[in-house]
């Protein structure tokens, strides 16, 4: 077992932690463990346990973590405005006279996440932590990267995101998407109504009773098959067309009879119109790790060989004819015998 604690304020730190101090451009000071040290954090205790008292008691009921987030984020405005004991100035007007002598953050953030590169399998699926999730189709077969943090699971290929999932925690859990199945239910029709990603999107709520309607539409005219391509078609349009303006474009189809993935699109672009803004949703910038620093021109090698290439003539010469050849792939190989 590796000895982390020493009995002094020596430590053997985490490669991660070490990483993180050093891309602040701080270093770490240590308490003594033991009662030798006891005193030295007493301060931060207390008010670890004066902040739990007095917001944290009883234990607040939230939905979810970015609602309990909210609400520590009010608690801290509150205590912004608190003396403590007989201060003159309050936490926040402290706060405010000590920020000028810190140090200014990095332009780029730390990556806390666990840095990893599952390959996807044949169903389009990256198993991370004993979890699998779903990535684009098209992905099949190749390695991704996935950074894992505490609450999210974020797929890149390359520098570029293909997939965003929260993290699961369960053993043995399951997270697809039905929008990284399109691809493949356009040339599988059948497989769409026992599909698992098509239940977890009706769970979810992002498969709506209009899209329901649709389908049942599509199904009675057209038949099953055909039916499901229409219904994937429409599913198409929220890859570039909000999802309210699909809804309501899938309602104003049916209103006139009609289920064909034209006419929704061209309800769901009169839906953009009416709330006054663009009918295409904006391609959001990838997130990815930083760019590497370009290096100074001055700096810059040309290999020899580059810089006397760069120094050639242009190539004046016709193109061969390659008549002849051509022959050949005419000829039968018994012939050639």
């Amino acid at each position: 077992m590796r000895r982390v604690v020493f009995h002094s304020r020596s430590r053997d730190e985490n490669p991660r932690w070490s990483a993180f101090h050093r891309h602040y451009g701080f270093t770490p000071f240590y308490c003594e463990p033991g009662l030798r040290g006891a005193h030295e954090k007493g301060g931060v205790e207390g008010q670890v346990g004066y902040f739990r008292r007095n917001y944290l008691t009883p234990v607040p009921k939230v939905a979810s973590l970015e609602e309990l987030n909210v609400r520590i984020r009010e608690f801290e405005a509150i205590e912004e405005n608190r003396r403590i004991g007989l201060r003159i100035r309050t936490i926040g007007q402290d706060f405010l006279h000590e920020a000028g002598l810190l140090m200014s953050l990095p332009d780029d953030a730390f990556e806390t996440g666990l840095v990893l590169t599952p390959r996807v399998d044949r169903y389009a699926l990256i198993t991370v932590r004993m979890c699998r999730y779903s990535v684009p189709a098209r992905f099949i077969g190749r390695k991704v990267w996935v950074v894992l943090r505490s609450t999210d699971l974020v797929a890149y290929d390359g520098r570029v995101e293909i997939a965003r999932h929260p993290r699961l925690t369960g053993r043995g859990g399951e997270r697809l998407v039905l929008d990284h199945y399109l691809e493949v239910l356009l040339r599988k029709p059948g497989a769409l109504a026992g599909s698992e990603a098509l239940d977890q999107a009706r769970k979810e709520g992002s498969f709506t009773a209009a899209h329901e309607a649709l389908w049942a539409a599509a199904k009675s005219e057209h038949g099953d098959g055909e039916g499901a391509k229409a219904l994937v078609n429409v599913l198409l349009l929220h890859r570039h067309m909000h999802h309210q303006d699909v809804v309501d474009g899938i309602r104003a189809a049916l209103a006139v009879g009609s289920h064909t993935p034209d006419v929704v699109a061209l309800e769901a672009r009169k839906a953009a119109e009416g709330r006054n803004r663009s009918p295409t949703v904006a391609a959001e910038s990838p997130r990815a790790a930083p760019p590497p620093v370009a290096p100074d021109p001055q700096e810059r090698v040309t290999s020899l060989t580059m810089r006397r290439v760069a120094q050639l003539p242009g190539d004046v010469r016709p193109p061969p004819v390659l008549n002849d050849w051509d022959q050949l792939l005419r000829l039968n190989r018994k012939d050639s015998s």
